[in-house]
């Protein structure tokens, strides 16, 4: 192999490791000497390689970080007050937390929380009037959802099932995709991850998806996906792959069947309809898409089958 190449994918390998500890500790104080020392590299030439890695100095992803959190848990959250939000993300008070927040979203996060669900609420008009279309009349270009008691039977009939399940901890391998959600995720898959899958010898094993970002507030070129593959207790990574463990726990889980890119409505149904009233909440663990051993994908149409699973707890 290319002297060069290998360094890079090591390199990749190890940035990965940092940005794993980093979302699973936003709360808590992140050191550069700590970081540094996860990635072993000095401090000195950790600050510069992770800015040119990510495009970003440490301390402005770790607040992009922070305040994307933030701001899923004022919209989603209206009991919790700002103070505990800031507290929750890393921020040391409520006032540089409103500052931070101004700053980067052009809002203050009392006006966040006031006018995100109303946005929210949108979506999933919007989503469930598109459904509506495909069912009744294609060539319709309204209907009155909320107006119409016959659309709104329709519309609970449209309502997704959700089972509350446990799930065990599971050891994979993932390699990241970083950039806009939607078809180029695809390519992804097909080009990188199933050839590195058939040299590795992981063909007939289950697979997850993990979006570690919110579209609706990371910039585009910024949102990470990792494609995952179980993997045995003796499976040894070689950079680009990088081997963690998905903590096990209670997971909500509904079934998905359609076309790749129309997932993302079912995580809006999930994660801004389903949860708020569901009486739980979500946790720290990540949120993913399984795809059983027998999961069906239609080469022809682009329709694939999968499970939507959102980490919970009590309220």
């Amino acid at each position: 192999m290319n002297p060069a190449y290998h360094s890079l994918l090591e390199y990749t390998q190890r940035m990965n490791r940092v940005l794993e500890h980093i979302d699973r500790h936003l709360d808590q104080p992140l050191e550069l000497a700590e970081l540094a020392e996860l990635a072993h590299f000095s401090p000195w030439h950790f600050h510069r390689l992770f800015t040119a890695w990510v495009g970003e100095t440490l301390g402005d992803y770790l607040r992009r970080r922070r305040l994307a959190c933030a701001a899923y848990r004022l919209a989603s959250h209206p009991e919790t007050s700002i103070l505990e939000v800031a507290l929750d993300v890393g921020f040391n008070s409520a006032e540089a937390f409103s500052r931070a927040f101004k700053q980067h979203f052009s809002v203050t996060p009392s006006n966040w929380r006031n006018t995100e669900p109303k946005r929210w609420h949108r979506r999933l008009s919007d989503i469930r009037e598109r459904r509506l279309r495909e069912l009744s009349n294609p060539d319709q270009t309204h209907i009155p959802a909320f107006d119409d008691p016959d659309a709104f039977i329709h519309l609970k009939e449209l309502t997704m099932k959700v089972t509350i399940k446990e799930l065990p901890p599971v050891r994979v391998a993932y390699l990241r995709y970083v950039g806009p959600y939607g078809p180029d995720i695809g390519i992804f898959l097909r080009q990188t991850v199933f050839p590195w899958m058939v040299e590795n010898g992981l063909l007939g094993r289950v697979r997850y998806g993990i979006g570690r970002d919110d579209p609706y507030v990371t910039p585009p070129e910024k949102c990470r996906y990792d494609a995952c593959i179980e993997v045995p207790a003796d499976f040894k990574a070689q950079a680009p792959a990088t081997v963690i463990t998905l903590p096990g726990g209670l997971y909500a889980i509904t079934h998905y069947r359609g076309k790749g890119p129309d997932i993302a409505d079912t995580w809006t149904e999930l994660c801004r309809d389903w949860l708020p009233r569901s009486g739980m909440q979500p946790d720290s663990r990540p949120a993913f898409e399984r795809y059983p051993v027998d999961a069906k994908y239609d080469l022809q149409t682009g329709e694939l089958e999968c499970e939507v699973c959102i980490p919970v707890k009590a309220l």
